[in-house]
């Protein structure tokens, strides 16, 4: 699908509030809210729009401490690391990357004591190196039309 101006303000705004009613974006992209559901249901058959997220406020939540980690694995068998991924709450992304290491997470954890249990569970499948987060500049959801 060849996306253009329109798509890309569409996308713009639903960036800013993925909520928001289709007569309230049409109307700061001056167009009807039918012609504007029209646009997003195309966008959303033809994967352009994966999903809707939710941010959520971790500090509201009492969750403290962000954290960036690369792990190094030991074997070639990923899948039981994949695995524990999915099942820990503080794990928020987990990355395949080439580069430096194998993954790269971004866990949130309330404690040091949590951050050093969760890392304990790493080492059961890798090696990593720790970064933690000292100031959040920018949110990962802006787009901007090009």
């Amino acid at each position: 699908m060849e996306l253009d101006n329109i798509d890309f303000q569409i996308l713009r705004v639903l960036s800013e509030n993925s909520r928001i009613q289709w007569k309230d974006l049409g109307e700061q992209i001056h167009m009807t809210g039918q012609a504007v559901g029209n646009r997003i249901k195309k966008l959303e058959e033809s994967g352009v729009i994966k999903a809707y997220s939710l941010i959520v406020d971790e500090m509201k939540l009492g969750l403290t401490y962000t954290a960036f980690i690369i792990i190094y694995m030991k074997t070639a068998d990923h899948d039981s690391f994949i695995r524990l991924m999915n099942v820990r709450k503080e794990v928020l992304e987990v990355h395949r990357v080439s580069g430096e290491g194998c993954y790269h997470l971004k866990v949130i954890v309330n404690s040091q004591e949590q951050l050093n249990l969760f890392l304990n569970k790493i080492l059961d499948h890798g090696n990593y190196t720790l970064y933690l987060s000292i100031q959040e500049i920018k949110l990962r959801n802006s787009l901007t039309a090009t």
